[in-house]
C-alpha cells in the first residue's frame, strides 16, 4: 500500500519527482533553444571553430536529453495521475470523469502553447492521456504488459514484417516533411497573426504526423503507465528497497542502453539498403535505446536524491517542478518571440553555442520567478488556473 500523501515519507517522495520534474523541464528548454523553438536553422558565415563548437554542443545536447528528457516528463504525468487517482480513492470517489475534464483543460492550454510553439507536447499528452482511463484500475500485472507491448512499438514491427515479405516496396518520404518544409513561409515572417495561423493549422499538422512517425502515439500511453506503476508500488519513496530497485534499474538500462545504442549507428543505407526494412527497425532500437538512457537518467537522479549533500544541488530543480505546466508555456513564448521573425528573428544569428547560453539565461529567469512567485502561493499562476478548473464543484477546489 502507497503511503498516503501526508507523511513524511511521501513528502520526501514528492520532492524528488518535483526535482525530477524540474531537471527533465529544464533540459527540454534547452533542447528547445537549440532548435529554436522547432525551427531548425543554421546560420552561415562562422568561422570554423566556432562551427566544430556548436556541432559538439549540438550533438552531446541531443544525445544527452533528445528523446529523454520528454519521456522523463511523460513517465511523471502518470505518475502524478496515480497520485489524484489514489487521493480520491481513499475518499471513495472516482477519478477518472474527473480526469477526463481535466484533460481536456490541459487540451486547452496546449492549443494556447501551440500559438506560439507548433511542438506542444500538451495536446498530445491530453489526447493520449485517455489511456490511462481504461487500465486505471486493472492489476499491476496487467498494465505493465500493456505498457510494454505499447513500448515495444507493433506498429513499426507489423511494418518492418512487412517489408520482409515484400522487400521490392518504395516508401514515400515521411508525410510531416511536407508541413515542415513549408514553416519557413510563416516563422521568418514579421507577422504575428500569420505566425500563429501557421502554427495551429499547418505546425499541428506536421506534428501529429511526426508524433504517429516518430513511434510516439506507441511509446507515450506506455510511459504514462509505467508511471502509474512507480507510483502504486511506491517507487519514489526512499528506503531500502527503493534503493535496491533503483540501483538494479541503472544498472539494466545502462548495460542495455550500450548495445542498443551501437547497433542504433550501425543501422545505415550501407548496412541495410532497404528502406522498408531500416525506417522501422531504426525507429524501434532508437525508441528502446532512449528509454533505456532515460532510466539510466532517472535512477541516477533518485539515486543521487538520497545523499544529503548531492540532494542539496539536485533540490534547486525543485521550484521549476512545481511550476512546469507555467514555465513550459512561458518558455514558449518568450522562444518565439526572441527566435521568430516578428519577434527579434535570432534564428539567422544564433548556432548551438549561443543558443546555450541563451537557454541557460532564460532557465536563471525562470528558476527565479518560480522562488519569488512560490513564496506567497501554494501554486503556479497557470498550475493554480488547472487546479480550481479542474475540482470545479468539489470539495477540493479550494
Amino acid at each position: 500500500m502507497i503511503t498516503p500523501i501526508s507523511t513524511p515519507a511521501s513528502t520526501e517522495r514528492i520532492q524528488v519527482v518535483d526535482a525530477l520534474r524540474g531537471f527533465a523541464i529544464a533540459a527540454i528548454l534547452l533542447l528547445h533553444n537549440l532548435e529554436h523553438f522547432d525551427f531548425w536553422y543554421t546560420p552561415q558565415g562562422f568561422p570554423s571553430w566556432l562551427v566544430n563548437l556548436d556541432k559538439g554542443i549540438w550533438d552531446t545536447m541531443f544525445f544527452l536529453f533528445s528523446g529523454k528528457a520528454y519521456g522523463i516528463f511523460a513517465l511523471l504525468f502518470g505518475f502524478t495521475f496515480y497520485i489524484m487517482q489514489h487521493n480520491q480513492a481513499k475518499k471513495g470517489k472516482d477519478f477518472r470523469l474527473r480526469f477526463a475534464w481535466r484533460l481536456l483543460l490541459l487540451l486547452g492550454f496546449g492549443v494556447i502553447n501551440s500559438a506560439f510553439y507548433q511542438g506542444d507536447i500538451l495536446t498530445i499528452y491530453a489526447l493520449l492521456g485517455i489511456t490511462l482511463i481504461p487500465v486505471a484500475k486493472l492489476s499491476n500485472k496487467a498494465v505493465l504488459i500493456i505498457a510494454c507491448l505499447l513500448i515495444f512499438q507493433p506498429w513499426e514491427w507489423g511494418k518492418f514484417l512487412i517489408a520482409l515479405t515484400h522487400p521490392a516496396q518504395d516508401l514515400a518520404d515521411p508525410a510531416s516533411w511536407a508541413y515542415f518544409g513549408k514553416m519557413s513561409e510563416y516563422i521568418t515572417g514579421n507577422s504575428f497573426i500569420k505566425t500563429i495561423a501557421g502554427n495551429l493549422t499547418n505546425g499541428k499538422a506536421g506534428v501529429y504526423l511526426w508524433t504517429w512517425e516518430a513511434g510516439r502515439v506507441f511509446q507515450t500511453p506506455g510511459l504514462f503507465m509505467i508511471g502509474m506503476l512507480l507510483g502504486r508500488t511506491g517507487k519514489f519513496i526512499f528506503s531500502g528497497e527503493t534503493k535496491r530497485f533503483w540501483t538494479k534499474i541503472l544498472i539494466i538500462s545502462s548495460v542495455a542502453f550500450v548495445p542498443l545504442y551501437l547497433l542504433g549507428i550501425g543501422l545505415t543505407p550501407g548496412n541495410i539498403p532497404n528502406e522498408a526494412l531500416l525506417r522501422p527497425l531504426s525507429l524501434i532500437i532508437k525508441s528502446w535505446s532512449n528509454i533505456a538512457f532515460m532510466f539510466v537518467l532517472i535512477a541516477g537522479f533518485v539515486l543521487l536524491f538520497q545523499k544529503s549533500t548531492i540532494q542539496r544541488v539536485l533540490n534547486v530543480f525543485s521550484v521549476l517542478g512545481k511550476m512546469s505546466l507555467s514555465n513550459y508555456i512561458i518558455q514558449s513564448i518568450l522562444g518565439a518571440t526572441i527566435y521568430y521573425g516578428f519577434g527579434l528573428g535570432l534564428y539567422q544569428y544564433t548556432g548551438a553555442s549561443m543558443c546555450l547560453i541563451i537557454g541557460l539565461a532564460l532557465m536563471i529567469l525562470q528558476w527565479h520567478f518560480c522562488k519569488y512567485w512560490m513564496r506567497s502561493h501554494r501554486y503556479g499562476p497557470l498550475e493554480g488556473i488547472w487546479h480550481k478548473l479542474t475540482w470545479i464543484n468539489s470539495e477540493n477546489n479550494k
